[in-house]
């Protein structure tokens, strides 16, 4: 199929074509554990996870600077009032856009092309991106509304890492990078422009390392045929079993009791 800004997230695209966000959903990412069954449910319309508050604050911010705002609050009724303000749980993320507006540097890595759509074939799969901020043979540019910048988060095999580890943005930056240079020939640097949802907003921007993507990239690699297996139904996906999955938690079937010490697995 031809991907165009209306088909790009259906899921007849995301059945056919890989992407970052499915990739971690199925694989998870050092902080964030994927499950197939969840990724799978997904896919065939059996399971949708709700949208939190936090996620709504950073899709308004994504939509005010794609220019998709009227779109977003056709979409999203309910996060407004009668008056067609933002409630008041969702007004934080005016002041985000407002403090990114007063910063010249910030705002000159978002005047790039807009959420401009490629794909590309990688390790057998068929792979589709959308850039926030595209500047061709120059920079490509991802937004990212988060909690708090300096948040640190960890892991028991990695040890502290920062937002852009644990969230996978490495591996987001990987793709990008490589589904343009397949399109392009040209291999672009890729940075986040970060900013937090904090009373005072912080805002950063953030190029990340080469080396990262590089790992990140050889990842990939090694998962993308047992992805494109389950995708395929060459064997049935595995559930995580996890505490914070709902998908797990809501379909779980009991079998057999617990002892107390095996609380603490899989959360």
């Amino acid at each position: 199929m031809k991907l165009t800004a209306e088909n790009y997230f259906s899921k007849e695209a995301d059945r056919e074509y890989l992407s970052v966000s499915q990739y971690k959903r199925f694989v998870g990412c050092l902080g964030r554990v994927g499950c197939e069954a969840k990724a799978m449910a997904e896919l065939s319309n059996e399971w949708m996870d709700g949208k939190s508050t936090a996620l709504m604050v950073g899709s308004y911010v994504d939509a005010h600077f794609e220019g998709t705002l009227d779109l977003f609050r056709a979409q999203n009724p309910d996060i407004f009032t009668q008056k067609g303000t933002l409630k008041a749980e969702y007004r934080r993320a005016e002041e985000v856009i407002n403090r990114i507006e007063r910063d010249e540097y910030f705002m000159a890595h978002m005047a790039g092309e807009k959420q401009i759509i490629m794909s590309g074939e990688l390790f057998g799969a068929k792979w589709k991106i959308k850039m926030d901020s595209y500047f061709p043979d120059t920079l490509i540019v991802d937004l990212k509304t988060m909690k708090s910048l300096g948040e640190r988060f960890y892991s028991a095999d990695f040890g502290y890492m920062d937002f852009i580890r644990n969230w996978g943005y490495d591996i987001q930056g990987a793709i990008y990078q490589k589904v343009v240079e397949i399109n392009t020939g040209k291999k672009l640097p890729f940075k986040i422009a970060a900013v937090s949802k904090e009373e005072f907003p912080d805002i950063d921007i953030i190029q990340v390392e080469q080396s990262l993507m590089d790992a990140a990239l050889s990842e990939v690699e090694k998962n993308v045929p047992s992805i494109l297996a389950v995708k395929e139904g060459e064997y049935a996906p595995v559930r995580c079993e996890r505490r914070d999955c709902n998908y797990c938690k809501h379909t779980k079937v009991l079998t057999h009791s617990i002892w107390s010490d095996e609380l603490m697995v899989n959360i």
